[in-house]
């Protein structure tokens, strides 16, 4: 960016930390001369945030396009290499849910990368023009509920789809392989033969699913958990600063208003 937008991040800090009045000036003079020199810099401030709001909303939609086009990217060779055991039954509910969530992820992502790509190029135009009065040709102010649903759909809702999709395809890739046993059991009890007893009681599979379904629901968890600590401190953080210079302005309005009335009473 050009020497223009490197204005002060705290104006109204900046302001009450300025130096004493210089000999000659007395102090309600200093307050007035620091307190217009807050509202004259109310322009470049909004500027600067200007410019802060669209570097933010491009930072999002990079991220969003790439997080999107890796996850679906993921979910489509999941369903098209997994290869289903035909001579094992699967449960009607697991090949729903599979086919379901793999569907919803992939529409999901490419949803949001959809956005992603329309919006973009448009921000990235204005963000590359060295000039401040440039930013009211960007479309992130009025695009910023199509941009956070984008952002939502690709982090929140999509990984958690996808932290699903990776449970069900243990589930599928690991119940068949007690199936090689049964039919087995099956042919011996057909034969009238007895069943070995190292045969008999294997159930790796079905606990390999459960140990990931295991793994996977405290993950989950988890990953909520910090989604809504992390988006509860940024608005923190946000609400702190704004009050932070709604106090500053507040106390230079206090001065000059009690200046302003003991000039009077003198």
């Amino acid at each position: 960016m050009s020497e223009e937008l490197n204005v002060p991040a705290d104006p109204p800090a900046s302001a009450c930390c300025a130096e004493p009045p210089a000999k000659g000036m007395d102090y309600r003079d200093w307050v007035r001369r620091s307190y217009l020199e807050l509202v004259t810099s109310n322009h470049h401030s909004v500027q600067a945030l200007s410019w802060r709001k669209l570097y933010l909303s491009r930072a999002k939609l990079k991220a969003s396009s790439r997080t999107s086009a890796l996850l679906s990217g993921f979910a489509m060779v999941a369903m098209v290499e997994v290869q289903l055991e035909m001579q094992y039954q699967y449960p009607p509910l697991l090949l729903i849910a599979f086919s379901a969530c793999t569907t919803i992820l992939v529409a999901v992502h490419l949803f949001a990368l959809l956005i992603s790509t329309c919006i973009l190029p448009n921000v990235e135009a204005v963000s590359n023009i060295h000039n401040l009065n440039s930013i009211s040709e960007s479309p992130h102010e009025r695009m910023h509920p199509y941009i956070e649903l984008a952002w939502g759909f690709s982090t929140v809702l999509g990984i958690l789809l996808f932290l699903a999709e990776v449970v069900l395809l243990c589930w599928i890739k690991f119940l068949p392989v007690d199936a090689a046993p049964r039919r087995r059991a099956e042919r011996q009890q057909q034969q009238n033969e007895t069943l070995p007893a190292e045969e008999s009681g294997q159930h790796t599979g079905w606990q390999a699913a459960l140990v990931s379904t295991i793994i996977m629901v405290p993950v989950g968890i988890i990953f909520v958990v910090f989604t809504l600590h992390f988006y509860r401190s940024l608005v923190r953080h946000k609400t702190e600063r704004h009050n932070r210079e709604i106090e500053e302005l507040h106390k230079l309005k206090v001065q000059l208003d009690g200046h302003d009335r003991g000039l009077q009473v003198v």
